[in-house]
């Protein structure tokens, strides 16, 4: 695939990633109203999507493919240190919450820990099908052009679509909310 084709898609994708960006610059302009995790998290959305920015201009201006690859893979580092960090920071919070809420003689709500569960499976299944989508490109594009192209991309797009209906599925089953977020007197 030529590049100028690469950087139209990347173009396209960092402008549609809009949704993900600006809340997340919101957060890092909001500075001290946001807990440390909020803001490493919306650090890591800014790199993610500024790396995906800069990529598709390096791919029209770059000459070789690596420089373009090189910057993705950077961006994807340094994107993955800061969900790290806001990980670590999100669990030493709650940890401190729990501790304000011991003094108090109370027990914080569980609703943050019960809707997580949807989102950890949802994360899962998604992460499962784009990572076994990338292993089916990869194999059918390894075979050489034996086959026809348009294969290359349906069989990947439809594992992509069905682990998502997956995901869809396993975070929200049918029949309304989450087990999990179900009132215990109600069916």
């Amino acid at each position: 695939m030529a590049q100028p084709v690469l950087a139209l898609g990347a173009a396209l994708l960092t402008v549609s990633g809009s949704v993900w960006y600006v809340p997340a610059l919101a957060d890092l302009r909001a500075v001290d109203d946001r807990p440390r995790s909020r803001r490493d998290a919306a650090a890591a959305c800014v790199s993610a999507w500024g790396a995906t920015g800069v990529t598709a201009v390096l791919l029209l201006v770059a000459g070789p493919w690596w420089v373009p690859a090189l910057t993705a893979a950077a961006g994807a580092a340094v994107s993955c240190g800061f969900r790290t960090r806001a990980a670590l920071r999100r669990r030493r919070e709650a940890e401190e919450t729990a501790r304000h809420w011991a003094r108090l003689g109370s027990r914080p709500q569980a609703a943050d820990d019960r809707s997580r569960t949807g989102r950890n499976a949802f994360a899962a299944l998604l992460a499962a099908g784009l990572l076994t989508a990338a292993a089916t490109a990869v194999l059918l594009l390894a075979g050489g052009p034996t086959g026809p192209y348009w294969l290359t991309a349906a069989v990947p797009a439809t594992l992509v679509a069905l682990f998502l209906l997956l995901a869809a599925t396993a975070a929200h089953p049918p029949g309304g909310r989450h087990p999990a977020n179900r009132h215990p007197g109600r069916p």
